[in-house]
């Protein structure tokens, strides 16, 4: 396979977007620099926020501010582009519109590998910024699939968006127990076989082995679907 020039659109936020590039770096298998994937990331810290845009209905402003992006990443010459951010992912038909770039989808590829995993009728759990459940992405994708996705009632919801928001975008020391909490909710209370991590301000937490198995991070499987449509092979 062809090697493939890689764009990402990143800054959102800015964190998730360092580790998605030292992930695809991690996962890449080369012995030397020039085995790695010539990436073209833009750190568009400046894009409107996803969730507020959605419950706003101002979803121009969003459309206008990443079209720059995508003009951009043509004039690169990359091949595919990956957003490391979930809820834009509200955007996507409208994204692909605007650019004859293949994006990589993000949701739809972790529903996939959900269903391949987990079988189909898995009753799978989410945790995700109120964009991403209201706009209902996740929910479309888990019917295509033949999934039952269980979203967070009120109360989980905010301390999910609190880790989000208040711990991770505002920089703070986040202990993973916070998050695992929330995992052996939806797991253990909730009978959830999985739970998807479909925030990448999620993915910027370590979690531990034993939490690791219970989750499935949309992050690894964008990153995981980038390097491979770079045409290069991941590290085992």
């Amino acid at each position: 396979m062809d090697n493939k020039k890689l764009g990402v659109i990143g800054g959102m936020g800015p964190q998730a977007t360092s580790v998605f590039f030292e992930k695809v770096i991690e996962h890449t298998a080369a012995n030397n620099d020039q085995e790695h994937i010539d990436m073209v990331i833009l750190n568009h810290t400046g894009l409107p926020d996803r969730t507020q845009v959605i419950q706003k209905g101002n979803k121009e402003d969003f459309l206008e501010a990443i079209s720059g992006d995508l003009r951009l990443l043509e004039m690169a010459g990359v091949h595919h582009i990956a957003i490391p951010c979930n809820t834009s992912h509200y955007f996507f038909e409208d994204m692909q519109r605007m650019t004859s770039i293949p994006l990589i989808h993000m949701v739809d590829e972790t529903m996939k590998q959900v269903q391949q995993r987990f079988g189909a009728g898995s009753k799978v759990g989410i945790l995700a910024t109120n964009g991403t459940i209201s706009s209902g992405i996740y929910r479309l994708s888990a019917e295509k699939y033949g999934l039952e996705l269980h979203e967070p009632k009120e109360e989980l919801q905010q301390l999910a968006m609190e880790i989000i928001y208040d711990d991770v975008k505002g920089n703070k020391d986040v202990s993973p127990a916070k998050l695992e909490a929330l995992i052996h909710t939806l797991v253990y209370e909730q009978q959830c076989r999985a739970v998807i991590l479909a925030c990448t301000e999620l993915s910027c937490i370590t979690l531990t082995e034993f939490y690791r198995e219970c989750a499935i991070d949309a992050m690894d499987v964008l990153v995981e679907r980038s390097i491979i449509l770079s045409g290069k092979t991941l590290t085992r």
